[in-house]
């Protein structure tokens, strides 16, 4: 016997979601939330980006030759300011997915938008999704660079 998806109707398709006055008001606490993160995100990746200019500048500049302690290992030094603006422009993403989903919920809730309570979601969805997928590279980041040094140690 062959399965049909079409003809399949679970409980949950008939059933119909329907959003109370209690879960209103947790959404209308999350967006406050959310909004106010996203501007201290704006904020931190703002101050990484105007760091990571200053540094790349100070360390850059030859008259501070002696004064940088890594000159023996050949690490060019302003690369450490360049590395702190590109991590400030990764922060970007999942902060604005944070601000757009703020915005958008607050909008749905005072409207009754259904559209922009859709697109709210889809933001959320985007920041985890971001975050996610950045701290498993983090991660992975990490255990390579303890094998590497377990190698050299050994050697």
């Amino acid at each position: 016997m062959k399965y049909n998806m079409d003809e399949h109707i679970s409980e949950f398709n008939e059933f119909e979601l329907g959003i109370n006055n209690e879960i209103v008001s947790y959404l209308k606490e999350t967006s406050s939330w959310t909004y106010f993160l996203s501007i201290l995100g704006f904020v931190g990746v703002g101050f990484m980006v105007v760091v990571g200019i200053i540094i790349s500048i100070v360390l850059g500049n030859s008259a501070m030759a002696e004064f940088k302690p890594y000159n023996e290992l050949g690490f060019p030094q302003a690369l450490l300011g360049a590395i702190y603006i590109v991590l400030g422009l990764l922060y970007f993403f999942p902060v604005v997915y944070l601000f757009n989903f703020s915005r958008k919920i607050k909008n749905a809730l005072s409207n009754s938008a259904v559209a922009d309570f859709t697109s709210a979601f889809k933001y959320l969805k985007s920041h985890y999704k971001f975050i996610g997928i950045f701290t498993i590279v983090v991660i992975s980041m990490y255990v390579l660079m303890f094998l590497f040094l377990a190698l050299g140690l050994m050697s």
